[in-house]
């Protein structure tokens, strides 16, 4: 495994991270989510990513059992949550507020059976709370030692922009790392995201890699009985033809290099050195080992080439538009 360090912080983290979104503590089996987890700890993945949110707590829970459980040491790893989304139906139990950050951190510490957390999300941008009581609650948060950083989730460029600078105009720990969705069919923060964190010396931890699964192949020959393109609307926006054409054309390059379409669509985002490290999923203990061997593979610029040209998907930077010559 090897490590980047998030931002200009001194943290490091597996270049390869676990996530627990549908998986751990929901459509998994809570053995085998725990034997995913200790197969990733075995094979060097430091960070573990989770959310309040996820699987209503479960998640959460889950990963809390396995601290406990099992005869890890707590500082070698990195623990992640988020806080936003509802967790009940009263008003205050959703956002941003200074109320729901506060209270939030609390189940979360609780649920995971640990003093502190390693980073704390801001899942979302909440427009119905002020920009200030939110840097002030999650800097209370890290001076008080629950967590030890906090990021953002899902922020534009001009959010995170405008965070920073009022963190700095407070005296406030200022946000050390997005995390954004990034993969091969959804490419937007290559105009303004990336180049925003690298100036803020902000890290960046990317989420759903492979395309909630299209980009694994598993979708070229239609949506198998029971997977999730079958049981949720949340592909109905890139489970389309003309990706699933990108997908067979790339699985070529795949078996050329003897890696799978996972390995390389973790590696096509890793090529990215502002990018800290990639959250994957996994529902078993093979795709864990899978996941974590994108680490060893570095992509040629001539590889890379030829996947763009597949591709054909890059975003136009600010800046680089040029009028034809009249």
């Amino acid at each position: 495994m090897k490590y980047r360090k998030m931002g200009k912080t001194g943290l490091k983290l597996s270049e390869v991270a676990l996530g627990s979104w549908l998986t751990l503590g929901g459509s998994v089996e809570r053995e085998k989510s725990k034997k995913c987890i200790q197969t990733a700890i075995e094979n060097g993945v430091n960070y573990i990513d989770t959310a309040d949110v996820y699987s209503g707590g479960e998640a959460e829970k889950l990963i809390g059992e396995f601290l406990a459980e099992e005869t890890v040491d707590r500082k070698n790893l990195v623990i992640a949550s988020k806080v936003y989304w509802p967790m009940g139906e009263g008003p205050n139990n959703r956002g941003l507020s200074r109320k729901h950050i506060m209270e939030s951190i609390q189940g979360t510490l609780e649920r995971l059976n640990t003093d502190y957390i390693d980073i704390y999300f801001c899942h979302r941008f909440d427009v119905n709370t002020p920009i200030k009581e939110i840097i002030g609650a999650m800097d209370d948060i890290v001076k008080s030692g629950r967590s030890n950083y906090w990021g953002t989730s899902v922020w534009t460029a001009a959010k995170l922009e405008r965070a920073v600078a009022v963190a700095k105009s407070m005296n406030a720990h200022p946000p050390r790392v997005e995390q954004p969705q990034y993969n091969m069919l959804s490419r937007y923060i290559e105009t303004e995201v990336l180049e925003t964190v690298n100036h803020l010396g902000m890290g960046v931890v990317t989420f759903s890699p492979l395309a909630q699964g299209i980009l694994t192949g598993k979708y070229n020959d239609g949506v198998p009985e029971g997977s999730r393109g079958g049981r949720t609307d949340w592909l109905k926006w890139d489970l389309n033809e003309p990706n699933l054409e990108k997908v067979r054309n790339l699985i070529p390059i795949a078996k050329e290099l003897d890696i799978s379409m996972a390995n390389l669509s973790l590696a096509w985002i890793l090529r990215c050195k502002e990018i800290t490290s990639v959250i994957t999923g996994a529902s078993k203990p093979e795709h864990v080992l899978d996941n974590v061997k994108t680490t060893e593979i570095e992509l040629s610029q001539d590889i890379i080439e030829r996947i763009e040209k597949i591709l054909g998907n890059k975003p136009e930077l600010p800046g680089m538009y040029q009028p034809p010559d009249i």
